[in-house]
């Protein structure tokens, strides 16, 4: 049977989707104070307006096909659990970036920012809860031990702080108005962006019972792609547009942020990009006709429009 992506990727996304909100649960139904709940519910629903507004979900994706490579044990309730972690720490992290102290943007996903639709800082409370939910999930994973939640939550906490997403993001704002090398470019977005595109894949893997050789060659995919998918981000921030976008096309160029295209010129950032594909590709040369949809995941993350 032919291998169809498009009909992979929507139903992962309707998976996710249906996921998220099922993990996300309900903050104020917890509550029995009745003063409290029209606080809460004002945070909860700033909450939901920023995870469940759509969006790519490639970490998700790269989660369930992750686990596919590993192993036939198609664990939904699992898998969705980690996916959601792995995607609220992402909708975290675009709260806080869209932010006027980071990157003052108004657009997400073609809607307002959440700061834009609430206020600052309802949306810093509502990253802050986003934030503290992924852990508390991977807490309740089904289909693992004590030692393997633990090993999880140290992975996603080394790709979410300071030695990776959070790092990166602090190098961004730093490198503004400045000028870098490549070298240095390369560090920020593999820390900024790689680092959780990187663990969503080893987690998954781990979790599906990969060999130390299957997580190696996974990585060194994982490692491929999240460069490949900034080098992609920084020509679609030249040649797309917003409405397609779903963010403010030229963004990056007006607050003068270093970009591949900026630093090697807009051809040698395609080649960049072929070339960080063709990598990934050759790191699944140990893998079957299993690990297809994360092939067709790499093709995807260099050709998407947005």
């Amino acid at each position: 049977m032919n291998f169809s992506f498009d009909d992979y990727l929507r139903q992962c996304q309707h998976r996710i989707n249906t996921a998220l909100a099922v993990n996300l649960g309900s903050f104020t139904s917890s509550f029995s104070h009745t003063d409290s709940r029209p606080h809460l519910a004002r945070l909860e629903q700033a909450i939901r307006y920023s995870l469940l507004n759509g969006g790519k979900r490639v970490r998700p994706l790269l989660v369930y096909a992750s686990a596919a490579a590993i192993t036939d044990d198609n664990d939904p309730e699992g898998l969705d659990q980690l996916a959601s972690a792995l995607e609220m720490i992402h909708a975290y992290s675009l709260i806080h970036d869209d932010l006027p102290a980071m990157d003052d943007d108004d657009l997400r996903r073609g809607q307002a920012s959440c700061h834009r639709a609430f206020d600052e800082a309802t949306a810093i409370l509502a990253g802050d809860a986003l934030q503290a939910r992924a852990f508390e999930i991977i807490t309740e994973l089904n289909g693992a031990n004590a030692e393997t939640k633990l090993q999880l939550i140290k992975q996603l906490s080394a790709a979410s702080g300071q030695t990776g997403m959070v790092g990166g993001q602090a190098i961004d704002l730093a490198a503004t108005n400045q000028e870098i090398n490549l070298d240095h470019l390369e560090t920020l977005h593999r820390l900024k962006t790689g680092a959780l595109i990187r663990a969503a894949v080893t987690m998954a893997a781990h979790y599906a019972g990969a060999t130390p050789t299957q997580l190696q060659a996974l990585d060194e995919y994982a490692e491929a792609i999240g460069l490949a998918f900034q080098v992609q981000d920084d020509i679609l921030d030249i040649e797309g547009d917003t409405a397609t976008l779903g963010k403010q096309q030229g963004a990056d160029q007006a607050l003068n942020k270093p970009t591949y295209p900026s630093l090697l010129g807009l051809e040698a950032a395609r080649e960049k990009a072929q070339k960080l594909h063709q990598q990934a590709l050759e790191a699944l040369d140990c893998f079957g006709r299993q690990a297809q949809p994360l092939r067709e995941l790499a093709s995807y993350i260099i050709s998407r429009s947005h």
